[in-house]
């Protein structure tokens, strides 16, 4: 399911902002995308999005504001003590020799250096711990918005059940017909096929015509359909993540849709079977959506 949230605040040293962005996945993909320094919060970001989620593919971005410099220059006081002794050597060799300037010793190397002002261990726990909480936040209003679109989905999926189920009624009238449908069609080609032959056996008949009737018998389909159509109506009223198992039950419906048009005999049974695989399709596509 798609959807987007951002979570803001700000630490005693820094601002910080998460962005979640989903998109439709069969399982759970997390990708991340942390600042330099904070690796260490990976194991946690997954830990806590997957008891978030169970399906999607998810992307979480973590930008970092320092309203305190991590950084300092400090003068270096022994490189400063070697250099002002040689400079007061070159001095006295060379009387005449331009005294050096402030600038010049300054940037020579080793005069100034950086110092880095990390947070010790308790700050930077506390931030990574208001680092956590804002992820659950953006986290939580990720899955408002999936939940949202999710009922949005729901109505959607029971049109689809609803027309699969018109679907297989009328593939159920035509099921009823279809015995003296074949009956009545295969006297005709007998009686073409034997008008200068001698007439065969009526029993011989009746039991090519119920083997032709067996083998195009779909009311088995139709019975697993209708209760396929059951199951799903029963998974979309949990209220809970079910896209998977609705995920496995599209493949059967789909098994007993393909089945129903391959023992087809009749023009109409056809058409109405490759209306149900175009709609059971659709249910599918609709399916990849949710949780």
């Amino acid at each position: 399911m798609t959807g987007f949230s951002r979570a803001e605040g700000t630490h005693d040293s820094c601002a910080w902002g998460w962005e979640a962005k989903s998109v439709n996945g069969k399982g759970l993909d997390v990708r991340l995308r942390l600042p330099r320094g904070f690796d260490a919060l990976e194991a946690a970001v997954r830990d806590h999005t997957a008891k978030a989620f169970k399906r999607g593919n998810i992307s979480l971005n973590l930008d970092i504001i320092w309203t305190k410099p991590l950084a300092r220059m400090q003068v270096n006081d022994e490189v400063l003590a070697q250099v002002l002794a040689a400079a007061d050597q070159v001095q006295a060799a060379r009387p005449d020799a331009t005294p050096p300037s402030v600038d010049g010793i300054l940037a020579l190397r080793g005069v100034l250096e950086q110092i880095d002002d990390e947070p010790d261990a308790d700050e930077r726990a506390d931030l990574e711990r208001v680092l956590l909480a804002g992820l659950d936040q953006a986290l939580e209003q990720l899955a408002d918005g999936r939940d949202a679109e999710g009922q949005r989905l729901g109505g959607v999926l029971h049109d689809q059940l609803a027309d699969i189920e018109t679907l297989c009624e009328q593939a159920g009238e035509l099921a009823v017909m279809l015995p003296d449908a074949i009956r009545k069609r295969l006297a005709e080609q007998v009686e073409a096929l034997t008008q200068d032959i001698s007439a065969v056996d009526p029993e011989r008949l009746a039991q090519e015509a119920a083997v032709l009737m067996i083998k195009a018998d779909v009311r088995e389909e139709l019975d697993r359909l209708a209760a396929h159509i059951a199951a799903a109506r029963d998974l979309l009223g949990e209220g809970e993540p079910v896209g998977r198992r609705l995920d496995f039950l599209c493949q059967e419906f789909n098994r007993e849709a393909n089945t129903l048009c391959s023992k087809s005999t009749d023009t109409d049974l056809t058409r109405i079977g490759l209306a149900l695989k175009a709609t059971i399709e659709q249910f599918r596509e609709q399916v990849q959506n949710i949780e």
